[in-house]
């Protein structure tokens, strides 16, 4: 048995003096550089006595190190788990304790914070295990695995109870890389600006696993600089990004078509891509923005087509070899009818870590997923995204889940309850607000609730607007009826 995602991401690279990765200071990383340094890393991670199939949890800044701790665990048969570098330490220990991790890899700057939950992981900040490693040797004998090992685990939230761990395969991952490259038309003539995060799907399943499977280089940006991108679009084919690049880059002048005449394609995903913004877009560049769906439990599902009609509010047909179907009352609904988006195929999850009862809700015995979000399909196969039955907010490509949010809110002196919803944004497609009914005869200081939230949350998940209510509205069972919320509020941004 070989370890194949290693074989095809990795193992052909070695050796290799083409370019991988180039950071905005100068620094060039060859492909064999990259993968010379993720030898050494995963020596030091069995020199610190993991084995396959044991987690590792990375918090760290975006870098070329943080990236190969990625290559190191998938040759090492080790289960690759990247948080949001904004987790709260709070956030972190559930993480931590739920996954079982041997090991975490943090900020050096950070370690002193988060060594009081570190628990039963053993704790390590980058540049501490960056000089473990460099006495390490540069050979590494491949740990086998199959395509059904777990290689990934990722978290993502539900709209009630706890965070779940996404289990994602070797199969997962690498089937979604070929059918991308397939989708996209990448080659290793390509040279992507990846601005992304990597602690995310977007970032790390999508972009990087994509530009080394096709062999291509990357312009790789610790975050979104508007200056650093302008200055290297003219030396790139592609950019993956989440709708806010794309406005902001349509709100400076110096965006303009003859910058991106070497530009071959944008893709957008991770939040709904405005309609307006794609037209604005074609209008300014002669680009149509491609845009995509998916999300952590499927990787990629649906695009739009890179041959043939962009149509802008669609997030495309389903990708080749990707089963899409809209349900609503256990039956397929009609084409131009609303109804709960169900995937399958080779890049459907394989279920929840340690939640059978999860898995089972979401997961159907025939591989069915059931995603939450609602949408339609026209007739011409066009996936329409339409809402989300889980009430969750994705703000600037993250997930926001109000159950979360509400709990750190609810348990602020005052606070009778509350509730989260997202209003649209121009900038980050939605942003949290938070009504709050204060309890009878009560003072609630406005500035105490956004401090709470700034010590217990990330802090993309903090609300952005806190308004005084007297009641929420309910209906006759007495749900709290956000969608009425969710229309008094619409504007609050704009």
């Amino acid at each position: 048995m070989t370890n194949p995602l290693y074989d095809a991401l990795f193992g052909r690279h070695h050796g290799a003096e083409t370019r991988f990765l180039e950071t905005p200071d100068g620094a060039v990383w060859s492909h064999d550089r990259f993968l010379t340094l993720a030898a050494r890393y995963a020596n030091a991670l069995t020199t610190l006595g993991l084995r396959a199939g044991d987690r590792l949890v990375l918090q760290a800044a975006k870098s070329p190190q943080a990236l190969a701790v990625y290559a190191a665990c998938v040759r090492a048969g080790i289960v690759f788990l990247p948080l949001n570098t904004g987790y709260t330490p709070d956030e972190v220990a559930y993480f931590l304790g739920d996954s079982g991790a041997r090991l975490m890899l943090c900020d050096d700057a950070a370690r002193a914070r988060l060594a009081p939950i570190a628990g039963d992981a053993t704790l390590m900040g980058m540049d501490a295990f960056d000089a473990a490693a460099a006495g390490q040797s540069a050979a590494f004998e491949t740990v086998a695995r199959g395509p059904d090992d777990l290689a990934a685990l990722l978290y993502t939230s539900g709209t009630t109870g706890r965070s779940k761990g996404a289990m994602l395969s070797q199969h997962n991952l690498l089937s979604n890389a070929e059918t991308l490259v397939a989708a996209w038309r990448f080659t290793a003539e390509d040279v992507l600006i990846h601005a992304l995060p990597i602690f995310h799907t977007h970032g790390l399943f999508v972009a990087s696993n994509v530009m080394l499977l096709s062999g291509g280089a990357m312009l790789f940006h610790p975050k979104f600089d508007r200056d650093q991108i302008i200055a290297d679009l003219p030396r790139a084919t592609s950019l993956m990004g989440v709708p806010t690049f794309y406005t902001r880059l349509l709100d400076d002048p110096r965006f303009t078509a003859d910058l991106v005449a070497g530009m071959r394609l944008f893709t957008s995903g991770s939040a709904p891509l405005l309609a307006e913004t794609h037209r604005q877009f074609e209008a300014r560049t002669g680009h149509r923005i491609l845009e995509r769906y998916g999300m952590t439990e499927t990787n990629m599902t649906t695009s739009n087509p890179y041959d043939g009609e962009r149509r802008a509010g669609t997030v495309g047909p389903p990708l080749p070899g990707v089963e899409v179907r809209i349900m609503a009352d256990g039956a397929e609904v009609a084409a131009g009818e609303i109804g709960v988006i169900e995937v399958r195929g080779p890049n459907v999850f394989q279920g929840y870590w340690q939640m059978p009862e999860k898995t089972a809700e979401e997961l159907r015995p025939d591989g069915w997923f059931i995603t939450g979000d609602l949408a339609l399909m026209d007739p011409d196969g066009y996936v329409q995204i339409v809402g989300r039955g889980k009430d969750l907010i994705i703000s600037g490509g993250f997930n926001i889940y109000p159950k979360e949010v509400e709990d750190v809110l609810d348990a602020q002196p005052g606070v009778l309850e509350s509730a989260v919803i997202g209003a649209p944004h121009p900038d980050f497609g939605e942003s949290p607000v938070a009504l709050i009914v204060p309890e009878q005869g009560a003072v609630v200081d406005l500035d105490t609730l956004r401090g709470a939230c700034r010590e217990k949350l990330a802090a993309f998940k903090q609300p952005r607007h806190i308004a005084l209510i007297d009641a929420l509205p309910r209906n006759t069972m007495g749900k709290v009826q956000k969608a009425a919320l969710r229309a008094e509020y619409a504007g609050v941004f704009r």
